[in-house]
């Protein structure tokens, strides 16, 4: 399983055999979201085609979800492979731009109420 936290229940969006997409346990913006690939990939270069498209439309489902969710115009993509597994970062864009928005010091994850909101709108094409 991941070397990430598996996060808690109340965080979870989306869960399947192949990822799973929660609140982050760490925000740094109201919103932010994970996608975790389940099985240990090092690096995204390494997924075969299929896993590597299935991860995207995932990844792309969820950016459409939570612009619609919380009204507003842009969700950063974020991926980050300093834990050597692959998973996205989403990051929604407030008033903030471009790297000031990392500057927002992480804040622990209390209020799951979002994750429902994001579920109902979460829609695979």
């Amino acid at each position: 399983m991941s070397k990430l936290p598996r996060p808690k229940k109340e965080s979870i969006i989306y869960d399947d055999e192949h990822l799973y997409v929660c609140l982050a346990n760490d925000s740094i913006t109201k919103g932010h979201t994970v996608i975790v690939w389940k099985k240990e990939v090092p690096d995204l270069g390494l997924l075969p085609d299929r896993d590597y498209d299935y991860l995207m439309d995932t990844v792309f489902a969820t950016r459409n979800a939570i612009l619609k969710t919380l009204k507003i115009k842009k969700v950063y993509l974020v991926y980050m492979d300093e834990l050597n597994h692959v998973h996205w970062h989403l990051i929604p864009r407030y008033k903030e731009e471009g790297f000031d928005l990392f500057e927002n010091k992480p804040q622990i994850l209390t209020n799951f109420s979002l994750a429902k909101k994001i579920k109902k709108n979460l829609v695979f094409k």
